[in-house]
């Protein structure tokens, strides 16, 4: 086995790590998303329907509720994020509501708000995608984040960034990709990836501790898209790296991965 793979066999102490870099990958998705559509300035002001509308300080569940706006009262669409929109109230207090909130509301002729909701034809039509996936490294656990921006229906460009925790060594991995799609209008989309970049390894060694070692990295790989719901998409794909050393044998290394993405 090479040197490589030798040294990045998993532990089961590391579960404690895999979880801080679960929490990093996911930090780094938010990045990795675009910010907020602003609203057109002739943005038309709705009316709250429901006893109280309810104003989170982010744009998700896990965000505290700060601020109701009572039945009656205007309120006019800010901004979108997804699902959630960022909506001012008369008094300039601005909060961030769901969609099935925002459709319960009505216009100021009081006729109903009816939002589009995300379809899979947008999901052809998108330009930027953004995920996040975990598995296996040639033995090893592998976290990683991507962001992807299509130029056509069928192609896209890529850029990964993963964390790879092993035994007897860590190391980060950084690559670009190509992938073609080839049937993008299927709910269940299989594509084709090559791509190539840098995969640093830091050895754990504490008594003779080897160099740390930076190497180029080429990629092959195949994998499917699932289009589940609105902007969400489930996403599984294997990848063969081979590794160009400094020694007389390049290394080849196995890639499963699973996770879920964004699509916008």
């Amino acid at each position: 086995m090479s040197e490589l793979s030798t040294t990045i066999i998993p532990s089961t102490p590391r579960s404690i790590k895999s979880a801080w870099i679960a929490c990093l990958a996911i930090a780094a998705l938010q990045v990795i998303l675009p910010g907020p559509v602003e609203a057109a300035d002739d943005a038309p002001q709705i009316v709250v329907r429901d006893p109280y509308l309810e104003l989170h300080t982010g744009p998700g569940r896990g965000y505290p509720i700060f601020h109701v706006v009572d039945r009656g009262e205007l309120v006019q669409v800010v901004k979108q994020r997804t699902d959630w929109f960022l909506i001012r109230d008369v008094d300039g207090v601005e909060g961030w509501v769901d969609t099935p909130q925002i459709e319960k509301t009505l216009y100021a002729d009081g006729s109903r708000v009816r939002l589009r909701r995300s379809t899979q034809d947008d999901l052809i039509d998108a330009r930027w995608e953004a995920g996040i996936l975990a598995g296996d490294f040639e033995g090893a656990n592998v976290v990683s984040v991507y962001g992807g921006y299509s130029l056509t229906p069928h192609v896209s460009l890529e850029l990964w960034g993963s964390q790879i925790l092993g035994n007897f060594s860590n190391g980060w991995m950084g690559s670009v990709n190509v992938v073609h799609e080839m049937r993008p209008e299927w709910r269940v989309s299989p594509f084709f990836t090559i791509g190539a970049g840098l995969v640093h390894t830091e050895p754990k060694a504490t008594i003779v501790r080897p160099d740390d070692r930076t190497d180029n990295i080429a990629n092959v790989g195949v994998g499917v898209r699932i289009y589940a719901s609105r902007r969400y998409l489930l996403r599984a794909e294997y990848k063969r790296y081979v590794v160009f050393t400094n020694r007389d044998e390049n290394e080849e290394i196995d890639e499963w991965k699973v996770g879920f993405a964004f699509f916008f």
